[in-house]
């Protein structure tokens, strides 16, 4: 079976969403036979941001985790 890590420099493919870093990285794993729930083919693909791009996603991901704390101190004061 092929239980392979593997990196590659960019992801050229149309529709990718990332117009604005051209240069990023992939990194790639397939979870090995031994290890996949029902024998189901399961892989990772991370984008690594940098730049402009990391700093528009770390906004997002900062605003989403504020609403998230809110919404659960909401809930606790209403039980």
């Amino acid at each position: 079976m092929n239980d392979d890590k593997h990196t590659s420099n960019t992801d050229n493919s149309p529709g990718s969403g990332h117009d604005n870093d051209t240069k990023g990285r992939v990194i790639s794993y397939n979870v090995p036979e031994g290890e996949r729930p029902d024998g189901i083919k399961v892989r990772y693909k991370i984008r690594v941001a940098t730049g402009k791009r990391a700093a528009e996603i770390d906004a997002r991901q900062a605003k989403v985790i504020m609403e998230v704390l809110q919404w659960q101190r909401q809930q606790k004061q209403n039980p």
